[in-house]
């Protein structure tokens, strides 16, 4: 059985300039090493990052006590791993120690684990080898949280490539047409300084219409030039805008407030104007009968939450059973480890939800993303396009297609 040999933690930066926390584990001489990235738009519901004292009071338990229990500890699989760590914690969602510290041992076992057996990381999350690649879900315009100054409300404006005959030739088209959207941006938004968000995306003062008009340019004019047909999608992050006290939305950039039946009605509209593939989190994360309503008046897209279930198997369990959406996003450290994530995927599955496997805002240059993305059979995978952050997931899944190469096929949306 695998034998942890060593742990060590240490505090190191995130993307956005942050403290995070890295984990290096051994299993015989076979190394892992994990750091965990954090959202700037969080669920409600998901795993706090640190405890109350925050990540020094973090970093302060995983030496003194978690690390004694690690050492020289033999381990059958990943879920007695995590099981021990929830057992340490104590808590329900990581409270105690905190999800990163939690999701940054989970990872950095399971790397160590598959190094040793001399197999991917992703057989160690799957088993039996992956059917199909990820389709890159890629951010192009940004706003919202991820964004600052005279950014639009809406978070994310999003582009999938439809028929790419590989992972590669998706991710260049994808590539492609964020620069493209940048020359556009030149010509149609006076104050556009080429600058670009939390993740990668460009940032514009154009409004939400005006953004869709540009971003369907630039998709008709990569069309042209390479056959490649994208899909537009978009993540409203709607609790970010949502008001508690006034049960309303406030959409600041535009001056526009709007109740539940109007916000409804605004995102049905934006799918039949821009014939949308995707929308993410088109309403708060309490309002399951609306996203079973929207998801209903809808045929061909696909309505995804991320705040609403936060890779929890409990929200999932209600959820899917109301169809409130037909897809689901899946980020690890909303729930704090390796287990919880493939038993949310698994829940997601077994009900017809779709898979999406998410990066987070404040990234860290690690590669196991790409991993979990096919280790949980994801259909796509959302990530970025540009930064080292983002690529580095990219460049390992280019990778690991050469790897499976005919053994697996591109996944299909429509």
């Amino acid at each position: 059985m695998p034998k942890i040999s060593s742990f060590k933690s240490r505090v190191i930066i995130n993307s956005r300039g942050e403290k995070t926390i890295e984990s290096e584990i051994k299993i015989n001489e076979s190394k892992g090493r994990y750091s965990s990235p954090s959202g700037a738009s969080k669920g409600t519901f998901e795993a706090p990052s640190f405890p109350n004292g925050g990540i020094n009071q973090s970093k302060k338990l995983l030496d003194n006590e978690i690390a004694p229990k690690l050492l020289n500890l033999d381990f059958s699989s990943q879920s007695e791993i995590d099981k021990l760590l929830r057992t340490i914690d104590g808590s329900n969602n990581y409270s105690r120690i905190g999800g990163s510290a939690s999701l940054s041992i989970s990872l950095a076992v399971a790397e160590a684990a598959a190094k040793n057996q001399g197999i991917p990381l992703y057989n160690w999350i799957l088993k039996n080898p992956p059917t199909h690649m990820p389709l890159p879900l890629g951010n192009i315009i940004g706003g919202g949280s991820h964004s600052l100054g005279q950014a639009c409300d809406i978070q994310e404006f999003l582009a999938v490539p439809l028929n790419p005959s590989s992972f590669k030739d998706s991710v260049f088209a994808l590539i492609s047409l964020h620069r493209e959207v940048g020359k556009i941006l030149i010509n149609t938004d006076e104050f556009f300084l080429g600058g670009r968000n939390d993740e990668g995306a460009w940032c514009s003062s154009l409004h939400e219409d005006d953004i869709l008009t540009a971003l369907s340019e630039a998709i008709n004019n990569i069309k042209k030039q390479t056959g490649i047909k994208f899909g537009i999608g978009l993540d409203i992050a709607a609790g970010t805008l949502w008001n508690q006290n006034t049960r309303t939305y406030s959409y600041k950039r535009t001056n526009m407030t709007r109740n539940r039946d109007d916000q409804i009605e605004y995102i049905l509209n934006l799918i039949k104007k821009y014939d949308l593939l995707y929308v993410e989190d088109p309403l708060h994360d309490q309002d399951f009968p609306g996203f079973t309503e929207i998801t209903q008046k809808t045929k061909n897209t696909l309505i995804c939450g991320d705040d609403l279930y936060v890779t929890s198997v409990s929200r999932l369990g209600l959820g899917t059973r109301e169809k409130a959406g037909n897809s689901v996003i899946i980020k690890p450290n909303q729930v704090g480890d390796l287990t919880g994530s493939q038993e949310a995927a698994d829940i997601a599955t077994q009900n017809g939800f779709k898979i999406i496997v998410s990066h987070r805002s404040g990234e860290t240059p690690t590669s196991h993303l790409a991993h979990i993305a096919l280790g949980l059979n994801a259909i796509m995978i959302k990530t970025g396009v540009m930064g080292g952050e983002r690529v580095i997931k990219l460049n390992e899944l280019i990778r690991l297609e050469e790897e499976l190469k005919a053994n697996i096929k591109m996944s299909k949306l429509n």
